[in-house]
């Protein structure tokens, strides 16, 4: 189990139809300048509250979670009881037992929970999840089959066996996984429906670093990340010369991603063969977008067109040189003009004459 924060920025993973809802929790000890505890709730991978016992307090992080802190307090209040009383006992308590029992002498421990649901909205069919991360490393993981823990390391075998004959602790996870969990999640997806079910198509591109590079099929903007990219030719989805890239965020919440293709054996007749086909879920109408030379963007120069490129950006050089200098020189120049034609006129002369005697 990662770092909390890297888990925040890569806990992304693709289902055509699922939805889920995933609670983060770390707590540490002997961490300076970072809370013993902290959370995070997600919907979606969409970050709807965040808590830690610095700033004491369940904070919604989107405008639909603030509607739902508004019309049931109570159940932030919730949240908030479990943040800042319940989960801070239980897990500093794990450390100490953890650092005793293994007889570990340094200082910075840090435990991790993950869990939540996920929830197929067209089967109804919902799967629970619980993980635990002890300093780094994979601890314990429940099994919702068995309901019994997964003990990966030899070291955490004797609390997966105190955990495993714990009965109230099992009841408390079969209520939580299976019932509260999924339900909240239903709740959350009503109520921010208008952000959460969106539909947003994408703009796409074909870009090109240079004439031998491949030729990226590249979409930005879409909404959500349940997406499919790829080339065909002759209307045959292609596997070979073709490399796909990973969905990624945007700043403002929408996804990217893109599907390369190396044009280097591809003749120029055989260019309209090929087309890239952009797929969202939910969506029925696919983006097509034709392997075609004069729509692909790029920044690249040709060697024989560098040296005219090179003498249009000295001649405008030149010239911004030159306009300048042309400022600067009317500038000090109609200083001097204001100096010789507006000093203030003399007094006459029996005025001057008067006051010199």
């Amino acid at each position: 189990m990662r770092c909390f924060i890297l888990l925040l920025l890569f806990c992304h993973v693709s289902s055509p139809v699922k939805h889920s809802l995933r609670y983060f929790l770390t707590a540490s000890s002997g961490v300076p300048n970072f809370p013993e505890l902290l959370g995070a709730i997600l919907v979606d991978d969409v970050l709807v509250a965040y808590c830690d016992s610095n700033i004491n307090m369940v904070e919604p992080k989107q405008d639909w979670g603030k509607k739902i802190n508004e019309n049931y307090p109570q159940h932030f209040e919730r949240y908030t009881h479990e943040c800042l009383e319940v989960q801070p006992h239980f897990f500093k308590a794990t450390i100490d037992n953890f650092s005793q029992r293994y007889n570990q002498t340094e200082d910075v421990h840090i435990l991790q929970q993950y869990f939540g649901c996920e929830w197929d909205d067209e089967t109804g069919e919902t799967t629970g999840f619980n993980q635990f991360g002890y300093n780094g490393e994979d601890f314990l993981a429940l099994d919702l089959k068995t309901w019994m823990w997964i003990a990966p390391k030899p070291w955490a075998v004797s609390t997966k066996l105190k955990w495993d004959a714990d009965e109230a602790r099992m009841t408390y996870n079969d209520h939580n996984l299976n019932q509260m969990i999924p339900e909240w999640l239903k709740m959350y997806l009503a109520v921010g429906k208008s952000s959460l079910l969106r539909t947003e198509r994408p703009s796409v591109s074909l870009l090109q670093k240079s004439p031998s590079s491949p030729v990226s099929c590249h979409a930005t903007g879409f909404y959500p990340d349940r997406a499919m990219m790829f080339w065909r030719k002759d209307g045959e989805e292609i596997h070979e010369d073709v490399d796909l890239g990973e969905i990624l965020p945007n700043h403002d919440g929408s996804f990217q991603m893109s599907v390369d293709l190396n044009v280097s054996s591809v003749t120029p007749e055989d260019w309209s063969r090929y087309e890239c086909v952009f797929h969202l879920s939910g969506v029925k109408d696919d983006i097509i977008t034709k392997l075609d030379k004069a729509a692909i963007r790029t920044n690249w120069v040709s060697p024989s067109e560098f040296p005219a490129v090179v003498g249009v950006v000295v001649g405008l050089l030149l010239l911004t040189v030159c306009i300048t200098g042309l400022f600067i020189w009317r500038r000090n120049n109609n200083k001097g003009f204001r100096r010789a034609n507006y000093l203030p006129p003399l007094p006459p002369s029996s005025v001057i004459d008067a006051a010199l005697n």
